[in-house]
């Protein structure tokens, strides 16, 4: 419940947002020019509102414990293998966190490279060995270092405005279209005309996901190539070995999902975050 709650108050202030931006701006929906503002304001400005507490909403619906002074040998290990890593890959410390969860799986986020978070489950944990953990936390840096925070914001913007546009657009054509040959010319009434948009955001939001995907999947073969670097290939390989042969990854939320270090397994790879572990594994040494 706590999430959902989340989830709702993040999405009601974007709202509200937007709609004061285009309160302020004066923007006409009735044009074209109007229209790609309003689908630009709603989509990239939802985009970097998320990024923007991105670190306060993984702290709160994942509950992650932050170690602000380490509690034991595991913990004080695991702050100064980041600062190491971090030192490596040219970037400030990051916060990092722990979170209760049986599952092997790591994440992080943060709204810039100086600015982040690397956090670990405690499945992960007290279930690798410290060279795969190593191997994990490396994978994280990587993605900070590598800026994908900020580089999946942006592609989520794009595609968010084309889903948005489109989607009006098209449904516009499809209004002008029952209007024309209606001998009243009222086209598809209200109700209708916002019945025909919201599956026409479903349906160009399925495209739009298998985008964001893909870039997702670049992103993830970069990190690991990058983990490579910092920890050394082995560590990164056994880590995802030791991935491959635990249980599928739970319900982590997808703003952190996809920067985890074990995506969600699917039939259709197309609408998968991660590529398969075996792809991963077989591009390390390969390389």
């Amino acid at each position: 419940m706590k999430r959902v709650f989340l989830l709702i108050a993040t999405n009601m202030a974007i709202l509200v947002v937007a709609s004061i931006v285009m309160s302020i701006l004066g923007v006409n929906t009735s044009t074209m020019g109007g229209l790609l503002v309003f689908a630009a304001i709603f989509g990239f400005g939802g985009a970097f509102i998320s990024l923007a507490i991105s670190k306060w909403m993984a702290k709160k619906t994942m509950g992650c414990e932050v170690i602000t002074q380490p509690r034991d040998n595991t913990e004080r290990w695991l702050v100064e293998t980041v600062a190491r890593q971090a030192e490596q890959a040219g970037i400030k410390m990051p916060e990092v966190a722990i979170y209760q969860s049986p599952e092997m799986n790591a994440f992080a986020t943060g709204p810039s490279k100086d600015n982040s978070l690397v956090a670990v489950s405690t499945g992960l944990l007290y279930g690798m060995t410290q060279d795969e953990i190593e191997g994990v936390l490396a994978h994280e840096v990587s993605h900070v270092a590598n800026g994908d925070m900020v580089t999946l914001t942006l592609i989520q913007g794009v595609v968010n405005t084309f889903v948005i546009f489109a989607a009006r657009v098209v449904a516009g054509i499809i209004n002008n279209f029952v209007a024309s040959n209606d001998e009243e010319g009222e086209g598809l009434g209200t109700f209708a005309y916002m019945g025909v948009v919201i599956v026409l955001d479903i349906l160009f939001g399925i495209l739009a996901s298998m985008i964001v995907a893909y870039f997702s999947r670049i992103r993830e073969y970069k990190a690991d190539a990058g983990a490579a670097k910092l920890a050394g290939k082995n560590k990164m390989i056994a880590a995802l070995e030791r991935l491959r042969q635990g249980p599928e990854t739970g319900a982590m939320p997808a703003q952190m999902s996809a920067f985890g270090i074990n995506g969600k397994r699917s039939m259709a790879e197309l609408m998968m975050s991660h590529p398969p572990l075996e792809k991963r594994i077989a591009a390390l040494q390969s390389s």
